[in-house]
């Protein structure tokens, strides 16, 4: 892509309190795991995900993201009347229409002069919209955006749980036809929200300074989900997706050096989408970026979809034994089923919000 100017000027979270375990999953799934013969402690171990959170059946997306984007403004110097842009980008929506974008809109008491709308793009759609707004950012068609998502992962683990236990009973489930819904049990909820506006007129937290993409469509078949907001279901080739996500994110990797000018030695942190600790090693092999510090919440929050670098950048920001400093360059690793990759630069500032 290009050379950006824009700027990262506050983020924030908003998380459940309910959690689940792997172990209590497995607990759930005593029949199938029993006709399939599978060990207890197979999902943490294959995963790295101990727990994550869920939150009550018909909680909205609209809800979860209004709340992340209300901390969000409780802490910052910027003001929610200054937004004039709001993207709502999660996977997760309440509705087909109008746009959840308009409930968050409305709840939020954001400027009738805002232009908003939702943005859909698997577990990519926040970085998207990072990228879209600094473009708009730059040619002066508005001066600060607000992106947010809202996940819950709670719809999707209760309907696979429910049809896996089923397929057991009917005598439908094997140990090879139960691959495709092993992802479905890593899923995690987290609302985030982001907001980005000009680095010449305010004190950013952060420059955006560079995003390149690249996109592997034939790979749009290796998961695929539908349903309603209240029962989700998702089929995923994750093997194959692994190993498709991981070549085209160091094929990504490649094009950024060369935009960029960085190399894996110019980093001080790198943050990689939040899938599970194979898809993270391989992913960081792949980079040649073993060596450089990460950061991770999928032990405790799992894959929280479009969520999971901001949630992941969040709590890094938090983290003051890991500490962010001024000066540090960072790369953000974003990748949504489909395929498409962005890797997103970042001149860290650490300016207060």
């Amino acid at each position: 892509m290009k050379y950006l100017k824009a700027a990262l000027l506050g983020l924030d979270k908003y998380l459940p309190e309910t959690r689940i375990s792997s172990e209590e999953i497995e607990e759930r799934l005593k029949p199938t795991y029993e006709i399939c013969r599978l060990p207890e402690g197979r999902l943490e171990l294959m995963t790295g995900i101990k727990e994550r959170g869920v939150w009550p059946r018909g909680t909205r997306p609209s809800e979860l993201a209004t709340k992340a984007a209300e901390n969000l403004f409780k802490k910052s110097l910027h003001k929610k009347e200054e937004v004039d842009l709001l993207i709502f980008a999660s996977v997760c929506r309440d509705f087909l229409e109008p746009s959840s974008a308009s409930v968050v809109h409305s709840n939020l008491g954001l400027s009738p002069k805002a232009m908003i709308f939702d943005l859909s793009n698997a577990c990519l759609g926040v970085i998207n919209g990072v990228v879209m707004a600094s473009e708009l950012i730059e040619r002066g068609s508005i001066n600060k955006a607000l992106i947010v998502s809202g996940e819950n992962s709670g719809p999707l683990l209760e309907e696979t749980i429910k049809q896996l236990n089923q397929k057991a009973k009917d005598g439908e489930i094997n140990r090879k036809n139960i691959k495709k819904y092993i992802a479905n049990l890593t899923i995690g909820s987290a609302a985030t929200a982001i907001l980005i506006g000009s680095r010449e007129h305010d004190k950013p937290l952060a420059e955006i300074t560079h995003a390149v993409v690249r996109t592997d469509s034939s790979a749009n078949i290796l998961c695929q989900g539908n349903g309603s907001p209240d029962s989700l279901m998702m089929e995923t080739d994750s093997e194959l997706l692994m190993e498709k996500g991981v070549k085209l994110a160091k094929e990504t990797w490649d094009n950024f050096k060369e935009e960029s000018n960085w190399s894996e030695s110019d980093l001080s942190w790198v943050l990689t989408h939040q899938v599970g600790k194979a898809h993270e090693a391989l992913t960081l092999k792949a980079l040649n970026c073993e060596e450089v510090p990460t950061f991770r919440t999928y032990p405790t929050l799992g894959n929280t979809g479009s969520s999971a670098l901001p949630v992941t950048l969040e709590q890094l920001l938090e983290d003051k034994t890991q500490g962010l400093r001024p000066g540090n360059k960072m790369a953000l690793m974003g990748i949504g089923s489909g395929l498409t990759s962005i890797i997103l630069g970042l001149n860290w500032k650490g300016n207060e919000s």
